[in-house]
């Protein structure tokens, strides 16, 4: 068996406030490479739920998050395509991912 890391570094303020944000791929050649926010995901089985960790640095442009959601709602409905092979449904949240960026003004 083989093993991987991907692995996320997080600064700090003394409020407790993410600075800076940085990750690292190994098999990806990525290392310390610097971003202005995350999403992590994970299934929980035994409570049956998504646990997640959403962190931003606190001059990530509002703009720029924005954006940043919109393009995870898309990634969304691809994922679940590959998952369960339901264009429709993969369809529909590519639709509100269309009428989040609208909404948000990312889109006219």
């Amino acid at each position: 068996m083989r093993k991987t890391q991907i692995t996320i570094d997080v600064e700090l303020d003394e409020n407790h406030i993410p600075e800076n944000i940085t990750w690292n791929a190994q098999d990806g050649g990525i290392e310390k490479e610097p971003t202005k926010a995350t999403m992590i995901s994970v299934w929980d089985e035994k409570a049956m739920e998504a646990l997640r960790i959403d962190l931003w640095t606190k001059d990530m442009p509002v703009d720029q998050m924005k954006m940043f959601i919109h393009q995870v709602l898309i990634s969304l409905g691809n994922t679940y395509h590959r998952a369960t092979g339901e264009e429709d449904v993969a369809q529909w949240i590519g639709q509100i991912a269309e009428e989040f960026a609208i909404k948000s003004a990312i889109k006219m």
